[in-house]
């Protein structure tokens, strides 16, 4: 099937590539805008509390505004505040109202909003947005705050603006353009390999022109397919897309071109060795992204809607790469021929593979060293996983010097960490009946004895069903603490005092973050192993056989946990934070499982094919490892590259992502395909293949007898 569809590209490449060109113009025009969602508790299914808790927000009390952030006003000096500041503190929160900016509808001061030792001073942002990330609201924040500037002029007031809309505006700003950094490094890295590798301009920058092609075409459909299939991309996709199609688009690529570099140095016309290319590797091509995909399919088993998104968004996107592996860069190739080499002579001679050819020597004279040296290695760097805490609180990860940052600091000089965003329990009436005044006291000591911080008076509905109550956390409400209480403690204390024939609901973002962490971790009980199952599958109907998918899967979960592991020996026992994002594994397995997985595939595939040409297990791992160490490791690099650019990031958070990746990657890479999956097959000999065999290729017909000292199978296609 795979020389059909190579000849057939190969045959019309002016044909080939107009489709490709038609299909990207008319899907990009046609494809509706993606609307991405930033509000978390939309991501979660609608039987958790949290996402109850918010309906019943909306239908008691839907003309309530609600507190985007707060303002946090102090004296220069640090000291308490006169009579005079605090008249100053009314004109400028005044003069921030008038402002009329939009999605503001007031800037609120009060007689509680002076904190007991007189030294801090609150203003409440109230929005006309329940979701606290809203893009227009952020924007307006920022406004604010270049609005605060003249006002604040002759008075001896410090103003600093904090909470969630503050918070995202900070992140969104001290992040800066990661999706333009993240292009930026992939071109640069791409190209510049590229072109050290082949020493061709033309080879160096096709790929970029392909893979954009196909860029277009991917976000194009999945656009389509979003609003076809009632989800959502979530903000973070753009960003995520790059990655994936450059990452998975270069593999792919590489694999193709090697093996067509390798094929016209073995004397094959230019056409001829493009279609026998991808004959030989479009099989491995193709299980490669088959493994992606379902990879990436398996997030729909997610409970997330964030993931239940992303998941056929990525799957989408690779499915494109493939065919445009398959049949958009052969076709593009086979114009150019030789051409494409241009002006460098040296893909004409067989490198020395010098390293690559050692490695291979010594993986097949001593299988059981290497397998025990590179399995140790991962064995170690895995234990680091026992040490795995997740952090919830992303303003932690933020420089120290951001005005969000510091102004939650000051305001905790005077208040309660959780005063810019409470914790909100309800209390319901059940069966249409009505509260009374009575049940609504003793609940709210009941509330206030439980000693989980201050809490507020409450406010009744309308319809005087439901009445609402706030609680001040002590702790932060993004904090691994608040986030605990949550889980457990407050909600049983808030559901045990609701009197007989009420129920009660506990919302807020400390809720919802509580809420996350139970979906996700019921989501890597289910998703991972899935995925595991089905690329072991696919593994193998690839290679005919039963024992290679279980040791390779098995290779895959050390991988994974080595990852973090090691991510977790760097950030939190060397660097001492406090912990790592609750989401890192889920991009760890993104990026190093899913799409890693393709370096196992290419290697395990060419030791395959060459035990079918009648080499030895030994001579097999020794011509593999020389021949596909340099396509591994340049898509390795490249990738790696590509997260590595995320260490130079502000944001801590982005520092470690970056880090886990680029790290994970040139690991599953060099440690795990280079090394350990050779040296194991070159254990387990021709039991690797069982229940199948794999049957000799037949005899080509006499050529040229291989010179003294060069290396079995040499010179075979």
């Amino acid at each position: 099937m795979f020389g059909r569809v190579g000849r057939s590209a190969v045959k019309h490449p002016w044909l080939t590539i107009l489709a490709w060109v038609i299909a990207a113009v008319g899907v990009a025009s046609l494809a509706p805008p993606l609307e991405p969602v930033s509000d978390q508790a939309e991501f979660l299914p609608s039987h958790y509390e949290s996402v109850q808790a918010g309906e019943l927000q909306k239908k008691a009390f839907p003309q309530q505004e609600q507190p985007a952030s707060v303002i946090v006003f102090r004296r220069d000096d640090n000291g308490r505040l006169t009579d005079t500041d605090l008249a100053d503190v009314k004109k400028v929160a005044a003069g921030l109202e008038k402002a009329d900016l939009e999605k503001i509808s007031a800037v609120e001061t009060g007689p509680q909003a002076v904190s007991a030792n007189g030294e801090i001073a609150l203003a409440s942002i109230l929005a006309t947005t329940e979701n606290p990330y809203d893009e227009t609201l952020i924007e307006s924040v920022g406004e604010m705050r270049e609005q605060a500037v003249p006002l604040l002029k002759g008075t001896d007031l410090h103003m600093g603006i904090t909470g969630s809309a503050a918070t995202a505006l900070d992140t969104k700003e001290s992040s800066g353009d990661t999706d333009a950094m993240i292009m930026m490094a992939t071109l640069v890295l791409l190209i510049v390999l590229l072109a050290a590798i082949f020493r061709s301009p033309l080879i160096a920058i096709l790929p970029v022109l392909v893979i954009a092609l196909v860029f277009v075409l991917a976000t194009g459909m999945i656009s389509i397919a979003s609003e076809a299939g009632g989800f959502q991309a979530d903000a973070s996709i753009g960003s995520i897309l790059i990655v994936v199609l450059f990452g998975v688009g270069t593999d792919y690529l590489l694999f193709l071109l090697f093996r067509y570099r390798e094929l016209l140095r073995n004397g094959q016309a230019p056409k001829e060795a493009m279609t026998e290319a991808v004959t030989r590797v479009g099989e491995t091509i193709a299980s490669a992204a088959g493994a992606v995909i379902v990879a990436f399919l398996a997030l729909l088993l997610s409970s997330l809607g964030m993931l239940k998104a992303l998941g056929p968004a990525l799957a989408i996107s690779v499915g494109v790469t493939l065919i445009a592996s398959l049949t958009l860069v052969p076709a593009v190739f086979s114009l150019l021929g030789t051409k494409a080499f241009w002006p460098s002579k040296a893909w004409r001679k067989e490198p020395k593979h010098t390293l690559a050819a050692r490695t291979g020597s010594l993986t097949a004279r001593r299988p059981g060293l290497v397998a025990a040296v590179s399995g140790g290695l991962l064995a170690v760097l895995a234990t680091g996983v026992f040490s795995f805490n997740t952090v919830f609180d992303s303003s932690s990860s933020l420089p120290k010097d951001l005005e969000s940052v510091q102004a939650a600091k000051e305001l905790e000089r005077g208040f309660a960490a959780g005063q810019t965003d409470p914790t909100w329990v309800f209390l319901e009436a059940k069966d249409g009946g009505k509260l009374d005044q009575g049940q609504i006291d003793a609940y709210g000591e009941k509330l206030t004895a439980a000693d989980f911080g201050r809490v507020t008076p409450p406010v009744l509905a309308p319809k005087g069903d439901i009445a609402k109550f706030g609680v001040v956390l002590t702790h932060k409400p993004d904090s691994d603490r608040a986030v605990e209480l949550l889980a457990g403690p407050l909600r049983d204390a808030a559901h045990d005092a609701a009197p007989d024939g009420t129920r009660a609901l506990v919302g807020g973002t400390s809720a919802v973050l509580a809420d996350i962490q139970h979906a996700t971790n019921r989501d890597y009980s289910v998703v991972f192993p899935a995925a595991g199952l089905a690329i072991m599958v696919i593994l193998g109907l690839l290679l005919r056989s039963v024992v290679a998918p279980l040791y390779l899967m098995v290779a895959v979960g050390l991988g994974f946990a080595a990852t973090l592991g090691a991510t977790v020996w760097v950030f939190q026992n060397l660097a001492g934070e406090a912990g790592l994002p609750f989401t890192l594994p889920v991009i760890v397995y993104l990026f190093v499982v899913a799409i890693g997985t393709d370096y196992n595939i290419l290697m395990v595939a060419r030791l395959r094919e060459e035990v079918g040409r009648g080499s030895t297990p030994a001579q097999a791992v020794r011509q593999a490892i020389t021949h596909s160490t340099s396509t591994i490791g340049t898509a390795a690099v490249i990738l790696a590259g590509t997260f590595g650019v995320l260490l130079l990031a502000q944001n801590s958070m982005l520092r470690q992502m970056g880090f886990a990746v680029a790290f994970g990657i040139l690991l599953t890479a060099f440690a795990m395909a280079v090394l350990l999956v050779p040296a194991v097959t070159t254990l387990l000999g021709h039991r690797t293949w069982w229940p199948g065999h794999v049957r000799p290729e037949p005899a080509p017909q006499a050529g040229p007898e291989p010179a003294a000292g060069e290396p079995v199978g040499a010179h075979r296609t």
